[in-house]
C-alpha cells in the first residue's frame, strides 16, 4: 500500500487551471484591494466576539474558553459533486443504524464472521443494557457528522464517523450568516444552497421519532451536562434554534417510567431528549453511580418507550475507528451495495501482518488510538521526533488492538485570507446527516475545519484549527456566466 495520498488542490486542480465552481471567486478577489479583505477580517472576528461563539478546552492552559479562528473565504462545491456525497454520506448512516440495530438484536453480521465478535463485545462503546432492546424505528443514529476529505486522484473519502453526539452544527449556520453580512456582492455572484433550514429538518426528525402518545406534538428538550462543557455555546445555540428547553440533568426527574421536566407551572411530560451527554452520564442507576449529571431511572423511561433519545443509547459501538475499517463490508451486507463513498486505506493493527508493516514504516503512517478523537492520542510520523516514534512502537507492541493506522494524508487544499495575503490551507468536511422516521435529510454544505497554520494538517479547533462557510453552488453558475434566476 502507497503510504502517501496525493494532494489536491481545490482553487488550482490538477492542471494548474482554476476549476469551475472557484472562477468567480478567483476573479473576485484578483480584483478586491488587499485592504478590503483585512478590514472583512477584523468585522468578521468582531462579529463573532459579539456573538459570543467560543469553544472551551479542557486542560489548557489559556482561558479556558477562546474563539475558533474563521476565515472568510468560502469552500465551495459544484451541485453536481454535492450530489455524490449526499447520496454516499445517506448509503452510509443507513448501514450504521442497521448494523447497531443488528449487533444489539440477532447479531446476523458477527454469525456471518464479517466483523468479529470481540471487536463488538469488548468495545468501551457496546452497551449491554441495550442489547435485546429495540429502539423507535431501528434508528440508533438520528444525527450523524461523517467527515470527509478529498485527494487528488480518487475523490471525496470518509475519514471518521460521528454518530454519538457530533458537534460542530452551530458554526456552520454562524459561519453562514456572518458571511451572508460581510459578502452579500459575493452571493449575487452564486447560486448559493440555503442551510438555514437545518434546524427545522432537525425539529422535523425529532418530532417523527416521538414515542406514538404524543399524537404529533411531542415536547422536545435539549439535554446539556451545562455550562462548562467544550460544546455548551452550540447546546444553548440549537435549544434557542429549535424552540426547545435547554435542560440539565437537575431539571428532569422520572416517576412511573415517565420523564418529567420541571416548569414553574408543574411537570411536564418530556417525549424526545437530544442529549448532548455521554451515555457513562446518562442515568446514575445504570452506568455511572457518581453522576451529577443524568437522571435517575431515565433508562426505565427509555427501556419502557416513554421516551426517545437522539442518539441512542450504544450508538458509539459503531463509530470508533476500529469498526471503521469494516464499514465497506458493513455496507455491502446489510445494503447489498457497493459503497457510494469508500474509506481511507487503513491497517488494523490487531492483525499481525498490518502490525509487522504499520512497525516497518511509522515514520511515514499516521497511528490513531482506536477510541481517540479531537486530533489526540495521535501519532503523525512524518513530523514525529524520533522519540515519539518509538513510544509508539512500544504502544503498538503491547496493544495492537488498540490502534489502527493510515496514509499520511494530504489533505486538499482552499485559499484562506491572512493578513499576509491568500494562501492555501489543507481541509476537511463535516456534512451533518439527519434520520428520522421520515426519512433522511442532509444540509448542503456541512462545517469545513481549515488547518490554519501552512503545512498543517491538524483541522480539529482543539488543536488551533478553524472553520470557513461551505457553498455547495448551482451548476449553472460555475462558469463565466450565471443562468437562470436566483
Amino acid at each position: 500500500m502507497d503510504s502517501r495520498i496525493t494532494q489536491f488542490d481545490e482553487l488550482a486542480g490538477a492542471d494548474g487551471r482554476t476549476r469551475a465552481p472557484y472562477r468567480k471567486l478567483s476573479q473576485w478577489l484578483a480584483e478586491t484591494p488587499p485592504e478590503l479583505l483585512a478590514s472583512r477580517r477584523e468585522q468578521a472576528e468582531l462579529l463573532f466576539r459579539r456573538i459570543g461563539i467560543t469553544f472551551a478546552v479542557y486542560g489548557a492552559q489559556e482561558a479556558t474558553e477562546r474563539l475558533i479562528p474563521f476565515d472568510i473565504l468560502p469552500r465551495i462545491l459544484a451541485r453536481s459533486e454535492w450530489a455524490t456525497l449526499e447520496k454516499g454520506l445517506i448509503q452510509r448512516v443507513a448501514a450504521l443504524n442497521a448494523f447497531l440495530a443488528d449487533i444489539y438484536g440477532a447479531g446476523e453480521i458477527l454469525r456471518a464472521g464479517i466483523v468479529p465478535a470481540d471487536l463488538v463485545y469488548r468495545n468501551p462503546a457496546y452497551c449491554p443494557e441495550m442489547a435485546g432492546r429495540r429502539v423507535p424505528y431501528d434508528i440508533f443514529v438520528h444525527i450523524a457528522g461523517v467527515d470527509i476529505v478529498r485527494t487528488d486522484d480518487q475523490g471525496f473519502f470518509v475519514l471518521e464517523d460521528n454518530a454519538r453526539t457530533p458537534s460542530g452544527v452551530s458554526y456552520m449556520l454562524e459561519n453562514r450568516e456572518v458571511m451572508m453580512r460581510l459578502f452579500p456582492e459575493l452571493f449575487a455572484l452564486h447560486r448559493v444552497a440555503p442551510i438555514e433550514n437545518y434546524p427545522d429538518e432537525l425539529l422535523a426528525t425529532l418530532r417523527s421519532v416521538a414515542p406514538p402518545r404524543a399524537n404529533g406534538d411531542p415536547t422536545i428538550v435539549l439535554m446539556t451536562p451545562g455550562q462548562y462543557n467544550s460544546a455548551f455555546y452550540e447546546h444553548s445555540f440549537l435549544a434557542d434554534k429549535l424552540g426547545v428547553e435547554l435542560v440539565e440533568g437537575r431539571d428532569l426527574f422520572v416517576r412511573d417510567d415517565v420523564v418529567y421536566m420541571r416548569t414553574t407551572e408543574g411537570p411536564r411530560r418530556v417525549d424526545v431528549i437530544y442529549r448532548r451527554i455521554d451515555d457513562d452520564f446518562l442515568d446514575p442507576l445504570c452506568f455511572r453511580p457518581d453522576s451529577a449529571l443524568g437522571v435517575a431511572g431515565l433508562m426505565g423511561a427509555y427501556h419502557a418507550g416513554n421516551v426517545t433519545l437522539a442518539n441512542a443509547v450504544g450508538a458509539g459501538a459503531a463509530d470508533d475507528k476500529a469498526m471503521y475499517t469494516y464499514m465497506p463490508d458493513i455496507i455491502r451486507f446489510y445494503l447489498g451495495e457497493a459503497p457510494l463513498l469508500q474509506n481511507v486505506p487503513t491497517f488494523r493493527c490487531r492483525e499481525s501482518e498490518a502490525l509487522a508493516y504499520v512497525l516497518d514504516h511509522l515514520d511515514e503512517l499516521v497511528v490513531k488510538e482506536v477510541n481517540g478523537s479531537g486530533g489526540y492520542g495521535m501519532l503523525v510520523g512524518p513530523h514525529a521526533a524520533k522519540a515519539q516514534i518509538e513510544e509508539f512502537r512500544a504502544k503498538l507492541k503491547a496493544h495492537p488492538q488498540n490502534f489502527i493506522a493510515q496514509p499520511t494524508l494530504a489533505l486538499s487544499t482552499c485559499p484562506i485570507a491572512l493578513a499576509s495575503g491568500v494562501a492555501p490551507r489543507h481541509v476537511d468536511l463535516r456534512p451533518f446527516v439527519l434520520q428520522g422516521a421520515n426519512g433522511a435529510r442532509v444540509v448542503p454544505g456541512g462545517l469545513t475545519r481549515v488547518a490554519m497554520t501552512e503545512k498543517s494538517l491538524v483541522v480539529n479547533s482543539s488543536q488551533g484549527g478553524g472553520t470557513k462557510d461551505t457553498w455547495v453552488i448551482d451548476d449553472a453558475w460555475v462558469g463565466e456566466e450565471p443562468m437562470g434566476q436566483a
